[in-house]
């Protein structure tokens, strides 16, 4: 790469700007990508703790819906599944993570009371009614797991694209800089040498002329014979 710069001061004024601005671009990312990391680590620290409790729900909610089939049968539990009339709402919002949008699931009714189901009182059980709650909470579970998880990626994400960054600085733009920078500075020097050597020559040569002269002069002044009175 050093071949395409051309060795003037201009361009060593430019590229040691570059350099300057790369360098504070690479700390700047380096600080980001940290920073990054730890929140990262927070939220699969979170993650896993919405795994685990996401896949306890589900397991309790399935027992329950088993128990309730085979206490009430399927079309006891079908029915009340279909009187259910007011369905969960869920919203969406965003919040941001050191740069990185990641999103903020918000549900509504999600949990309700027994008269909220639909269902009668009368025509159902507590078996009905736990494995109602049980799902329910399920619910609430896998909306908190989808919060997360897509969190987490978008994080993964940006982390990735931070360290492309870094490294490209590092290993790829930055050297580059400073082989250009070491370039430019060894062209002036030599160029600063061959002018210092040329005018040294041009002095040298001066001298050598102007001495030639003196000595011209001086011989032109010995052969002139001395004019006498007699003469």
């Amino acid at each position: 790469m050093a071949k395409d710069v051309k060795p003037t001061r201009k361009e060593l004024m430019e590229i040691e700007d570059r350099i300057d601005l790369s360098e504070r671009g690479h700390d700047t990312l380096e600080q980001k990508r940290d920073g990054l990391i730890m929140e990262f680590m927070d939220i699969l620290d979170q993650a896993q703790e919405v795994r685990g409790g996401l896949s306890e729900n589900y397991e309790d909610a399935q027992r329950k819906l088993n128990m309730a089939r085979a206490m009430e049968g399927d079309v006891a539990v079908r029915g009340a599944a279909a009187a259910l009339k007011e369905h969960p709402e869920i919203t969406t919002q965003s919040k941001n993570i050191m740069g990185v949008v990641v999103p903020v699931i918000e549900s509504s009714r999600v949990k309700k009371s027994l008269d909220q189901r639909g269902y009668g009182l009368l025509g159902t059980s507590a078996r009905i009614d736990e494995a109602a709650e049980a799902y329910e909470e399920l619910l609430e579970s896998i909306i908190l797991a989808a919060e997360v998880e897509t969190a987490m990626k978008k994080m993964l994400e940006e982390i990735e694209t931070t360290k492309r960054r870094v490294n490209a600085l590092e290993f790829k733009l930055l050297p580059d800089l400073y082989e250009n920078q070491e370039y430019i500075e060894q062209k002036l020097e030599e160029q600063e040498r061959e002018e210092i050597f040329r005018l040294k020559k041009i002095k040298a040569k001066k001298e050598e002329e102007e001495k030639a002269a003196k000595e011209a002069e001086a011989a032109e002044t010995s052969d002139v014979e001395p004019v006498t009175a007699d003469d």
